[in-house]
């Protein structure tokens, strides 16, 4: 895998910056404090999201903006692809946006930060701690893995080497034993209550006792058809007297039925007459009406102005009242329109007059506002003037400073770099120190030791007898060397307590200019604001007098419009007379109608009441032929009678009486025993279903038993091969391990030996839990934390080093891997342990690993580079910017650094 290219905007100290990245040697350079590692966390939360970050996804947008960016491309074995990222931050949430794209015609996309990062998941075999564990050394982090518990190193080895997959699986498979061995210890006992059951079934006898119940149920029922076959005679015998009954019954109802209708037909009859005569009297009241109808119609035409109450005059008279109406109606619309126009007329222009009273108010309220805004501009034209003064005192007395230094003799904006200066010429007479340091310790060693050697009478060079020897006068040359680096150490020491009261005084000196720096830059900011405030408050008062003007400009107006108002109001009043006395008109009109509608009524009063006397003369003549009908029909039903009362015989009735009820007296008691035996046959039915039920259970429980037999012997297999699964898992990922822990071992030795070759190590052990040893020269062992912090710091490059080749050839063959960033490895190393991690670095270049990252503001790094760049923060808008330079130029940087 290559990191290819990172954009980047609002990301915490990055406005917006866009950086590419090739294979080879990237070392990222700035002072602390710049952004360097912001650069790889972008990359890191590319990849991972949430899940790389320390805090939350508020503090990665940059302070002040309201959203940020990450776009992040990369090439994974051939393939290219890029994942972006924005986040939005409202009041109470931050919106999270993440696409991975990817340039193949058929490639994959995803779309949502928790399916992009399973799939980086996926695609590099690594989720985001094992990506920190393997490739990525974060600042601070280097000495993580040997700070870590052999458990913690092992977890962590194992599962960048997937062998925590294999322990997964391996308690899986455990579970999955103890789930059998719960399952078939179920099936046993199941098993066990079935055959007892079986056993149980078995001593009852279920087919004998079936036999009996079958020959006792035959008998009963052989007597059940017995009396059923009694029971349908007598039900035969009763149906045959009731029949006999049911006739006679027919006729006698036939008879009272023939008897009814004679009745009911003579009534009907007397009904008729009665009705005609009704009729005959309801036709002489409607004549009486019509008389009275045609007395009102010729009082109506009296009033109406017509001659005669046909429907052509009424017509022609409502036609003329219609045209009258309308042209009324017209009149009276054309009014009220002018009394409506007239009023809201009158009512706009009182309005109008108001607004532009309001307007005129509003200028005036306005005027007086702009008036007080200029009198704050000159307040505030005053206070600024007075915080000029102040500035002015304070930046003189900032610069008396440099004047008053002792022992600094620097002029203003010199400071900041005399300080660079001594800081640098600090560290290097601190790494002086600490080479006479050792070079004295090792001095009196080697004094100490030869003294013993000439106590003991042998030469301190050679070890032989010190008169056989020619060296015995070099412990004077050890003890020389001894003073001269102890004069050479005080003077050091002296030489760094000067610089650091200078550095002291610079650092003061240093804050000064950058105080004097904003107060200048603050004075010119207060300069102009005067100026603007004085043009704000002329421009304010002069704003002030046009609005008075315009508000007695809108007061004359005011008064006009409402004089035209009051005109307009006594037009609507004229208009609404003449409103009222048309509608006294229209009154007028409507009456006439109304007594025209009531002669049209009276009309139609009169011919309903014509027709009324012809439906009722009608419905008499209809009445009458109807009664003779019905006359005819009684005398038939008189002879229907007399014949029904000759054809009723009393003596057969009695006879099928009798019969009747000497069938229903066996039925009833034949009933009561074909009840008893019909229990009898159902219990011995219900025993028999149930001796059945019991034989039906008793070979079920049988193909039960031979199938929980079955199923326990499967059990039995599975639980054995879940056993050897097991153990298969276990002794599988002990092998990986053991195989894992040799190849590691040797690769760390490899680098290790690399960088402390020819020096006091021999060599490290890894043992099989992970446990680190490191061997001296004399086969003295150490644990890794008595080596010193630097030793400590390289022996941790050097195992992750060893780990990320681990990881890239692999068990069974060479296999992708992330870049490898090294995010400020050389916090805890001086200059000569620096320059074995440059070693380091580029033996990682022998072994092939494309691309390598490198984080860090110590120029001896830069050597190692192919490409540098460079980050750097402006001071003014806190933002940092970043830019690449080839190795050509790397080289010059060097070179000039080495010039200086």
């Amino acid at each position: 895998m290559r990191f290819d290219r990172i954009r980047l905007r609002n990301f915490k100290p990055y406005g917006d910056a866009d950086l590419s990245l090739s294979e080879g040697v990237t070392v990222i350079h700035g002072v602390n404090g710049s952004g360097k590692s912001s650069l790889l966390e972008a990359c890191f939360f590319a990849l991972y999201g949430s899940r790389a970050l320390e805090g939350t996804l508020e503090d990665v947008v940059t302070n002040g903006a309201e959203e940020t960016s990450v776009s992040l491309t990369f090439t994974h074995e051939g393939t290219t692809y890029r994942i972006d990222r924005e986040l939005r931050v409202y009041d109470d949430r931050v919106d999270h946006r993440c696409t991975l794209e990817t340039e193949a015609a058929d490639g994959p996309a995803r779309d949502g930060a928790r399916a992009v990062r399973e799939f980086v998941t996926e695609l590099l075999r690594m989720d985001a701690d094992a990506f920190v564990n393997c490739a990525y050394v974060r600042q601070g982090e280097v000495n993580k893995l040997i700070n870590a518990t052999p458990s913690q190193r092992q977890d962590t080895i194992d599962d960048l080497l997937q062998l925590g997959v294999l322990e997964e699986y391996r308690e899986r498979a455990g579970e999955a034993r103890l789930g059998v061995e719960d399952v078939r210890t179920a099936k046993r006992a199941v098993l066990e209550e079935t055959e007892s059951r079986i056993e149980r079934f078995e001593d009852r006898d279920l087919h004998a006792t079936l036999s009996e119940l079958e020959t006792e149920l035959e008998e009963v029922t052989d007597e059940i058809d017995h009396y059923e076959t009694q029971r349908e005679t007598a039900e035969r015998t009763r149906e045959e007297a009731a029949a006999v009954l049911e006739e006679y019954e027919q006729k006698r109802e036939t008879l009272a039925e023939v008897e009814d209708d004679v009745e009911s037909l003579a009534e009907t009859i007397r009904e008729a007459e009665a009705e005609r005569e009704d009729h005959r009297d309801s036709i002489s009241d409607a004549r009486d009406r019509i008389a009275e109808h045609r007395s009102s119609i010729d009082d109506l035409l009296a009033e109406s102005d017509l001659e005669t109450a046909d429907a052509e005059a009424i017509e022609r008279r409502r036609s003329e009242l219609d045209e009258r109406e309308a042209d009324l109606r017209e009149a009276r619309t054309d009014a009220k329109t002018d009394a409506t126009g007239y009023r809201n007329q009158a009512r706009n222009l009182a309005e109008k007059a108001d607004d532009l009273e309001d307007r005129a108010a509003d200028a005036r309220a306005e005027a007086d506002d702009l008036e007080d805004r200029a009198q704050e501009a000159e307040s505030a034209v005053e206070d600024h003037e007075a915080r000029i003064a102040e500035i002015d005192a304070e930046i003189e007395e900032l610069t008396d400073r440099f004047a008053d230094a002792d022992g600094v003799d620097l002029d203003r904006g010199e400071a900041a770099d005399r300080l660079a200066e001594r800081t640098a010429d600090r560290a290097d007479l601190r790494e002086r120190i600490a080479e006479l340091e050792t070079e004295l310790k090792n001095a009196r060693d080697r004094v100490a030791e030869a003294e013993e050697l000439l106590a003991a009478g042998k030469c301190p060079e050679c070890g032989q007898p010190v008169a056989d020897s020619p060296h015995a006068n070099r412990i004077d040359e050890d003890r020389d060397r001894v003073a001269e680096l102890e004069a050479e150490l005080e003077a050091a020491r002296d030489r760094l307590s000067d610089l650091e009261d200078e550095i002291e005084t610079l650092e003061g000196l240093a804050d000064a200019e950058d105080r004097i720096a904003e107060l200048e830059a603050e004075r010119e900011r207060l300069v102009e604001r005067i100026e603007t405030r004085r043009e704000e408050a002329a421009d304010r008062r002069e704003e002030a007098a046009a609005k008075r003007d315009r508000a007695d400009e809108l007061r004359e107006e005011a008064d006009s419009t409402r004089e035209v108002a009051a005109a307009k109001r006594e037009d609507a009043a004229d208009a609404d007379d003449r409103v009222e006395t048309l509608e006294a008109e229209l009154e007028a009109v409507t009456r006439r109608r109304e007594r025209l509608a009531t002669i049209e009524s009276e009309l139609e009063s009169i011919a309903d009441l014509e027709d009324r006397i012809e439906r009722l003369e009608e419905k008499r003549d209809s009445l009458a032929e109807l009664a003779d009908e019905r006359r005819d029909r009684l005398a038939e039903k008189r002879e229907r009678r007399d014949e029904l009362r000759e054809a009723v015989d009393e003596d057969a009735i009695d006879d099928a009486r009798s019969r009747k009820r000497e069938a229903e007296e066996y039925l009833e008691n034949v009933a009561e025993t074909l009840q008893d035996l019909s229990d009898r046959r159902d219990e011995l039915q219900t025993r028999i279903g149930g001796v059945t039920g019991d034989i039906e259970t008793l070979e079920s429980l049988r193909a039960e038993r031979d199938e929980l037999a079955e199923t326990v012997a499967a059990l039995d297999a599975v639980h054995e091969e879940t056993r050897e699964l097991e153990s298969m898992y276990g002794d599988l990922r002990a092998e990986l391990r053991r195989r894992n822990v040799r190849t590691l071992e040797r690769m760390l030795n490899e680098t290790f030996d690399l960088v402390y070759g020819n020096d006091a190590y021999s060599h490290i052990d890894l043992d099989g839990e992970y446990e680190l040893t490191v061997y001296q020269k004399d086969g003295e062992p150490l644990e890794p934390e008595q080596l010193s912090g630097g030793e400590r710091a390289l022996f941790n490059l050097s195992l992750r080093c060893a780990i990320y080749r681990l990881l890239a050839e692999g068990i069974e063959g060479a296999t992708p891997t992330p870049p490898l960033i090294l995010d400020e490895p050389t916090v805890f190393l001086d200059s000569g342990h620096v320059a074995r991690l440059v070693d380091l670095v580029e033996e990682m270049r022998g072994f092939g690993v494309r691309q390598i990252v490198i984080v860090s503001h110590d120029d001896e790094l830069i050597g190692a580079a192919d490409e540098l760049v460079t980050v750097e923060k402006d001071p003014r808008s806190n933002r940092s910017t970043v830019s690449r330079t080839d190795a050509a130029a790397a080289g010059a940087l060097i070179a000039e650094s080495n010039d200086d």
